[in-house]
């Protein structure tokens, strides 16, 4: 198989989707590598690496395109990307498509076989490609709320954990998912006065035992939201619905209750968002201030923390990317359950449920569409 790994055009997004050492092992099982040149250089990888690991180095983001049968990516396709797409080619990327619908029409009406990071689940309900970022997005979200809880950035000049004599700030992390408990650790671990909040009793016991019942845990409805979130100097988003539009727990009644220069950081804005006063930004614009509060909403956040990002992300997207390179991707999908809840569009269908849902949009399960 062709397989291209093009370089990100997004907004300051300095990862790559594939690292010398994944190029490799392409190259070893039989496969054809083209890398565009220094898609690599963002995260500290050379085109001579990259050469030297067996990949044709490509001088044009379009003929990385053209040439390939499985586009490799990190982060979803943008608007001059769209008609790059064909009919047949597999999209191996994160997509995020319940908050990207116009997307979603490109690759239906173009056909393209589309494979999420972020749905593939296993039968536990774990998001083994999504699982990397979230860390990396959970300890990234403290460490930017307290750079913007600073005065110099528009914040209430707090140091997240005080000092003596002199009480830390309150910070509150919405969902106890993998971002949310990477978030708490982080603000734990700064001496932040932290509160969880999650609809699951069974995962807040579970972060109080293994957080030694160094943070204060709560159910997550309206009421101790409005509670939490309006004493708090720091709020994080991290609530996931797989696959689905997140859903708005915080209101915009409740940011206006906030002190001024307290700070949101939503990490679920890739998929709509779970604060409501919260729009997109990128790291060149990565805030905006509404009733007083500082907003962050970064879309792609490990993006900042390219080498790092790089190379989890490609521990964990290699091994189901050499399974399709190898199978093809009917078979790979029909061998592999969890890749196959990967799958969001197939032969111009939405084939992931909760897609299809956020557009009232038809759907077909892609079992019905590979047989």
């Amino acid at each position: 198989m062709i397989i291209g790994v093009p370089k990100e055009i997004k907004d300051n997004e300095n990862r790559v989707a594939v690292t010398p050492g994944g190029v490799s092992e392409y190259v070893a099982n039989g496969h054809t590598v083209l890398v565009e040149q220094s898609a690599g250089a963002g995260s500290g990888f050379t085109d001579d690496e990259y050469s030297a690991a067996g990949a044709e180095l490509i001088g044009s983001h379009e003929d990385v395109f053209a040439r390939s049968e499985m586009i490799i990516k990190v982060k979803e396709p943008i608007a001059p990307e769209y008609p790059l797409l064909r009919e047949s080619q597999i999209l191996y990327t994160y997509l995020h498509l319940a908050a990207e619908e116009e997307l979603t029409k490109v690759l239906v009406n173009q056909r393209v076989s589309a494979l999420a990071y972020e749905t593939v689940q296993m039968p536990d309900r774990s998001l083994p490609l999504l699982a990397p970022m979230s860390e990396v997005a959970g300890r990234m979200a403290t460490q930017v709320g307290a750079q913007y809880l600073t005065r110099t950035h528009g914040g209430r000049g707090l140091l997240l954990g005080g000092v003596p004599g002199v009480a830390p700030a309150k910070v509150a992390v919405i969902g106890g998912g993998i971002v949310g408990t990477n978030s708490a650790q982080m603000a734990l671990g700064l001496g932040a006065e932290v509160t969880i909040l999650d609809v699951s009793m069974d995962r807040l016991r579970y972060l109080d035992q293994v957080l030694h019942g160094r943070l204060r845990t709560m159910a997550s409805n309206k009421q101790n939201l409005e509670d939490v979130v309006s004493e708090a100097d720091l709020v994080i988003g991290a609530v996931l619905i797989p696959g689905a539009k997140a859903p708005k727990l915080v209101t915009r009644e409740m940011v206006g209750k906030m002190n001024e220069g307290a700070v949101l950081v939503d990490v679920a804005i890739d998929q709509g968002g779970c604060i409501e006063t919260m729009k997109p930004t990128t790291h060149s614009a990565p805030t905006f201030v509404d009733q007083g509060v500082v907003h962050y909403g970064v879309t792609n956040m490990p993006g900042a923390v390219p080498r790092t990002s790089t190379i989890a992300l490609g521990n964990v997207t290699l091994p189901y990317g050499i399974k399709l390179a190898n199978k093809g991707f009917v078979d790979a999908v029909k061998s592999d359950q969890a890749l196959a809840l990967g799958v969001n569009t197939f032969d111009g269908h939405v084939t992931y449920e909760s897609v299809a849902a956020a557009f009232g949009t038809p759907y077909t399960p892609v079992a019905s569409v590979i047989a």
